[in-house]
């Protein structure tokens, strides 16, 4: 349970949603867990099943508040809308900005800078943790050069300059990306990234876990409103989650990167988790996905003090967080958006 920006997270499996008078009441087990005067909120998102009484619907109706239902793991349930919500005139907005081409590229350029930004800080980590164990001067290298890519951002005149600044930066990255796995190196090679399929291990987790948080961004644009079909940066294209490609750039460094580098480093994971098709495609078997799921919601469980709002949130808000912010620039009440920043 959390309330931030305005919007009450419900993340216990185990609480329900009571009404007394003016009040939501958060219980657990008929005893109150803690009340929330409704006029302090905006919205309220629900992490599982038991849901909130008829009479909590009713208040937040007349009071415009929206109730959005979503699984415990974060799949996208449902949104209850009152009488009358700003969700029409955001989205309005979010397709006047996206059309803008200026506008949209500022949008754009954010999400791309604190994707480099996260990555480079990567490598600064391991130099400043593991520098005896690297190959420092190909890690320097990536550091120096990923510095530079940041500085060329400002001056991209439009999308496809961006693109370009932003793959030559990826590139770098992922020839690099091998010196962050100390443990497990030969069961863990990367060489190179590769999508579909993945044809290797590492390769494997990063796919399957980034498509998992692109799924839990598209619920978080949602939650707030968006259209996660809209993007700013990724091209419109039918049935792509264009905004959630975009809002995954600056996110994946931090919420998956470095989490499968972890799994490997410690040795949360081998070969054993993995299986090989006849196409040469490498992927989690069951019991890996079994795995990496349990291990990748503990880590959506940890707290961090989130570097814009200055508040202590669970790791797997972060994407709440930014749709949120992303919303309040949209809607202008913040001048630029402010990309997730480790």
């Amino acid at each position: 349970m959390r309330k931030l920006l305005n919007t009450l997270y419900i993340t216990n499996e185990n609480f329900h949603l009571g009404r007394e008078r003016e009040n939501i009441v958060v219980r657990h087990e008929d005893k109150v867990v803690k009340r929330f005067p409704i006029h302090i909120l905006e919205g309220i998102v629900c992490f599982n099943y038991t849901g909130a009484s008829p009479g909590v619907v009713r208040l937040a109706n007349e009071n415009n508040i929206s109730i959005t239902y979503l699984t415990p793991n974060g799949q996208f349930c449902g949104k209850f809308i009152g009488v009358t919500n700003g969700n029409v005139l955001l989205r309005r907005a979010q397709y006047r900005l996206a059309d803008d081409e200026e506008s949209s590229l500022l949008v754009a350029v954010n999400c791309v800078k604190g994707k480099l930004i996260n990555s480079r800080k990567l490598f600064l980590r391991l130099l400043r943790d593991h520098g005896e164990k690297v190959d420092k001067s190909k890690v320097l290298f990536t550091i120096e050069y990923l510095k530079s890519q940041i500085e060329k951002l400002d001056q991209c005149a439009n999308l496809d300059s961006l693109r370009g600044v932003e793959g030559d930066a990826a590139r770098q990255y992922f020839q690099t990306f091998d010196e962050l796995i100390l443990y497990q190196k030969e069961d863990f090679k990367f060489v190179m990234r590769s999508k579909r399929p993945p044809l290797n291990r590492v390769n494997a987790i990063l796919s399957y876990l980034y498509s998992l948080l692109t799924y839990e961004i598209q619920s978080a644009l949602e939650t707030v409103g968006l259209d996660s079909y809209v993007g700013f940066y990724h091209t419109d294209r039918p049935g792509r989650v264009s905004l959630a490609l975009d809002l995954i750039e600056e996110l994946r460094p931090f919420m998956v990167d470095r989490f499968v580098v972890t799994l490997i480093n410690r040795k949360q994971i081998n070969e054993k988790y993995f299986e090989v098709k006849e196409n040469g495609a490498v992927l989690l078997n069951d019991k890996g996905r079994q795995n990496v799921l349990k291990l990748w919601q503990n880590r959506k469980k940890e707290e961090i003090i989130h570097p814009f709002i200055q508040e202590k949130v669970p790791i797997g808000l972060i994407p709440y967080v930014q749709a949120q912010l992303l919303s309040r620039h949209i809607r202008k009440d913040l001048e630029a958006y402010p990309p997730f920043l480790t």
